[in-house]
């Protein structure tokens, strides 16, 4: 399908079952985090499935290619952004299974039903807002604790997952006891963390988790993924993330 591509743009080859995606060259451009995210997501068939701050709708796409969700739905607050990802799910000819909204994730509430969706996912904004942050700077707002806060997503996906739904997360270690303590507040149990190295040598450099609404306390910690081996290359996990390797159920 045609789609406007403006000057400031490019369209990048996810080498992923022909599925391409719109990036500002200036803008926030998607990384190996929600690549990543997208592979620890587990979606049943005919799931329905929303993004908090999908951002260009990197996730969206990922698993529509990834899974046999019915529907998947991103929430963007951000304008441009959110015209952009609109443009990539067309691009892509998605539309009949990607929805982008404009919304606040703060208010959730004010545009979805509750309880309604089986799966939540979210690369959030890792950092807190140090109160010089520049509010119109597109790669501050994805980066920073800008216009939403971890309790705010939490939160959201608390509102929005059917009981025993799941929540899907990628953030940095240094929000870890933030994530499962916000987690306890909404009624949603950390059941599996997963740490992610550059090396086997190095600390975590991200944790991915996944909650379970009002499910029973209980976590278990997963073997660590390594990006790099020791030939500085990546290691056969991340090559076999990045090959077509299905996360439905």
């Amino acid at each position: 399908m045609n789609v406007d591509i403006f000057e400031d743009e490019r369209i990048d080859d996810l080498q992923f079952k022909g599925l391409k995606i719109i990036q500002n060259i200036n803008g926030f451009c998607f990384g190996i985090d929600a690549v990543l995210l997208a592979n620890f997501c587990k979606i049943k068939k005919n799931a329905e499935v929303i993004d908090l701050g999908t951002g260009t709708g990197i996730i969206p796409i990922l698993l529509s290619g990834k899974s046999n969700a019915k529907r998947i739905t991103g929430v963007e607050i951000q304008d441009e952004v959110v015209d952009m990802a609109r443009r990539s799910v067309s691009l892509n000819d998605l539309e009949e299974k990607i929805e982008i909204v404009k919304c606040d994730i703060k208010c959730v509430q004010d545009s979805f039903e509750k309880n309604r969706y089986d799966v939540v996912v979210s690369n959030p904004p890792y950092m807190h807002s140090n109160g010089l942050i520049n509010e119109n700077d597109k790669k501050a707002i994805s980066r920073h604790e800008v216009l939403c806060n971890l309790e705010d997503v939490i939160r959201g996906a608390a509102y929005l997952l059917k009981p025993n739904g799941r929540f899907f997360m990628i953030n940095r270690p240094l929000r870890l006891v933030d994530m499962i303590c916000y987690g306890r507040q909404y009624n949603l149990e950390p059941k599996f963390i997963r740490f992610v190295h550059s090396k086997a040598n190095k600390a975590p450099k991200l944790v991915l988790m996944e909650y379970v609404k009002n499910a029973k306390p209980e976590s278990k910690i997963l073997e660590p993924l390594y990006v790099y081996g020791e030939d500085n290359k990546y290691t056969k996990e991340i090559l076999d993330i990045y090959s077509n390797v299905s996360v439905a159920e």
